[in-house]
C-alpha cells in the first residue's frame, strides 16, 4: 500500500477530503478522464470523499486477509519441529551388547578394528541420521568401559572396593580399584584421577580407546609402570556419581468437560471428529517415534560429584595406607578435585603427599580460594603438564602463582597424560631421590649431634 508521502496527489486529496469533508481535486488525473470542467467533474470530485473510503476499506480487507494467512502459516510452521521430523526415519535404538557383536576387537597393538575390514571405527555409519549415529558411539563407549575394566581385573590384577564402605543393599554404589599391595605398601603409593565426563575408573579419554589406542585413552600403562617400580596403586572413579533410574509414568489427566455450545450436537460433533483427524495426522506424520526415556539421578552418598568422591576416598583409603610416599596424577578436572582436597585436607596431604603431576589441570586457585600455605606448598611439589606447541617439559610462563607448567608436547587436550607419561615419572623418581637425600642428612646429622653429645659426656666424665 501507498503511503500518503509517495502516493498521487489526487489520493492524498482523498485522504484529506475524508478527514475535512471537502473534495478538493487539482491534479488534473480525473479531468483528463472526463474533460476538463462540467458537471461530470463536479459530481465526481463531490463523491471522492465515499471513493477513498471505499478504496482504504478494500486495501484493508486484502491486508487483513494477508495477515490471517501469514498468521496461519507461522502456526503450522511452529508445530513442526525440524529436529523431530529429522528423528521421523531414524532405526531403533538397538545396539550390540559386546564388542563381538559390533563386529570390532582390539588388535595387538591395542586399536581398535573392524574385524572384517581391518578399518578403524567409523562414527557416520549412517548418512544424514546423526542422533541415531552419536547412539550407537555411546553404546560402543559402555561397552569399552565394560572391557577396560576386565583389564583392570585380570591383567593388572586389580580388585574392586564397593563405596561407600558402609553401603547398605537398598542403596546406590561407586567403586574404586586397588592392587593387591594398595593399602599395605610400606613405600609409595600412586593415586590416579581422572577428568570429568562419561570416563570411568582406568580411562583417559574414551576418544582416545575408539580412535587411537589403548595406551593412550587407557591408565593401564600408568598402572604397570608404577608396579613394576614398586608402587602400590589406587584407581579413582570421580564420574560415577548418581544412579540413574526410569521414571514412572505419570497418569493422564481427566478430560475436562465441554464448554457449552449453541451448534446443534450432531454438526458438532462432525466437527470435533474432523479437527480430531487432522490432528491426528498432523502428528502422525511429524512424531517423534523413538521417544527417548525419561529417567531421575539418586546421587550416591558421599560420592555423588568428582570433589566428594576424591575427599572420600582420601578420608578412608588414602589416610589409612601404610606408605610413607604418596604420589598423585590428575586430568583436567581431576586436578580441581585435588586442590578442593588440599582446601578441606592441607595439613594432612602436606604431611603424606610427595609429588603431584597435573595434566592440563581445570584448578584454579583463585576461583577455589585457596589458602597462601596450599599455593606455597603447590609451587614446591607440583607440576602442571598443560596442552602446548612447544617441544615436551619447555617450561611456560605461569598463569597463576601456583604450580610450574611445562609443556606436554600437544595441543590436544586429551593426549596430555600420555604424551607425559615419561616425564611424569621421572619427576617422581626425581623428587623421591631428593626427600629421601634429604631424609639422611637430617639423619646424618642428628647422629653425629648424639655422637658429639656423648663424647662430650665422657669427657665430662
Amino acid at each position: 500500500m501507498l503511503s500518503t508521502a509517495q502516493s498521487p496527489s489526487c489520493f492524498r486529496n482523498f485522504k484529506e477530503a475524508a478527514a475535512t469533508g471537502q473534495s478538493q481535486c487539482t491534479d488534473g488525473y480525473i479531468s483528463v478522464i472526463l474533460g476538463r470542467g462540467g458537471p461530470m467533474r463536479s459530481h465526481l470530485c463531490a463523491a471522492t470523499p465515499v471513493l477513498y473510503i471505499l478504496w482504504f476499506t478494500m486495501a484493508q480487507v486484502a491486508g487483513q486477509e494477508d495477515r490471517e494467512k501469514t498468521t496461519a502459516l507461522k502456526d503450522l510452521l511452529s508445530r513442526i519441529d525440524l529436529d523431530e521430523l529429522m528423528k521421523k526415519d531414524e532405526p531403533p535404538f538397538t545396539f550390540p551388547k559386546t564388542l563381538e557383536e559390533f563386529e570390532y576387537a582390539f588388535n595387538e597393538y591395542g586399536q581398535l578394528r573392524h574385524i572384517k575390514t581391518g578399518e578403524p571405527f567409523v562414527f557416520n555409519a549412517r548418512e544424514d541420521l546423526h542422533r541415531w549415529n552419536q547412539k550407537r558411539y555411546e553404546a560402543l563407549g559402555e561397552i569399552i568401559t565394560q572391557y577396560v575394566y576386565e583389564l583392570l581385573e585380570k591383567k593388572c590384577n586389580m580388585t574392586k572396593a564397593i563405596l561407600p564402605v558402609d553401603a547398605t543393599e537398598d542403596e546406590p554404589t561407586t567403586f574404586i580399584y586397588l592392587s593387591p599391595d594398595a593399602l599395605s605398601n610400606p613405600s609409595k603409593l600412586l593415586v590416579l584421577i581422572q577428568g570429568s565426563g562419561v570416563v570411568r575408573a582406568g580411562q583417559w579419554a574414551r576418544r582416545l580407546i575408539i580412535n587411537q589406542d589403548l595406551d593412550s585413552g587407557t591408565q593401564i600403562p600408568f598402572i604397570t609402570r608404577a608396579m613394576e617400580e614398586g608402587y602400590g596403586v589406587l584407581v579413582l572413579n570421580p564420574n560415577e556419581n548418581y544412579l540413574e533410574v526410569e521414571k514412572p509414568a505419570k497418569s493422564s489427566p481427566l478430560p475436562s468437560p465441554p464448554e457449552p455450545s449453541d451448534e446443534p450436537a450432531e454438526k458438532r460433533e462432525r466437527k470435533d471428529d474432523k479437527e480430531g483427524k487432522k490432528k491426528r495426522e498432523f502428528y502422525e506424520k511429524y512424531r517423534n517415534p523413538q521417544k527417548e526415556t525419561e529417567t531421575e539421578r539418586i546421587p550416591i552418598r558421599e560420592n555423588g560429584s568428582s570433589e566428594e568422591h576424591v575427599l572420600y576416598v582420601w578420608d578412608h583409603f588414602v589416610s589409612k595406607a601404610a606408605a610413607k610416599n604418596v604420589f598423585i596424577v590428575a586430568h583436567s578436572y581431576g586436578g580441581l578435585s585435588f586442590v578442593e582436597l588440599m582446601n578441606q585436607r592441607e595439613m594432612q596431604v602436606k604431611n603424606r603427599v610427595c609429588a603431584v603431576a597435573l595434566t592440563d589441570s581445570a584448578h584454579n586457585i583463585w576461583l577455589q580460594e585457596a589458602s597462601k600455605g596450599t599455593q606455597d606448598w603447590m609451587q614446591q611439589h607440583c607440576c602442571n603438564w598443560v596442552s602446548s606447541p612447544e617441544p615436551l617439559d619447555t617450561p611456560l610462563d605461569p598463569m597463576l602463582p601456583d604450580c610450574p607448567r611445562v609443556s606436554a608436547g600437544t595441543e590436544r587436550h586429551e593426549l596430555t597424560s600420555w604424551l607425559s607419561f615419561n616425564s611424569i615419572f621421572r619427576f617422581f623418581s626425581e623428587v623421591l631421590e631428593v626427600k629421601e637425600d634429604e631424609e639422611m642428612e637430617e639423619t646424618s646429622n642428628i647422629v653425629t649431634t648424639r655422637s658429639s653429645s656423648l663424647k662430650s659426656k665422657h669427657q665430662d666424665l
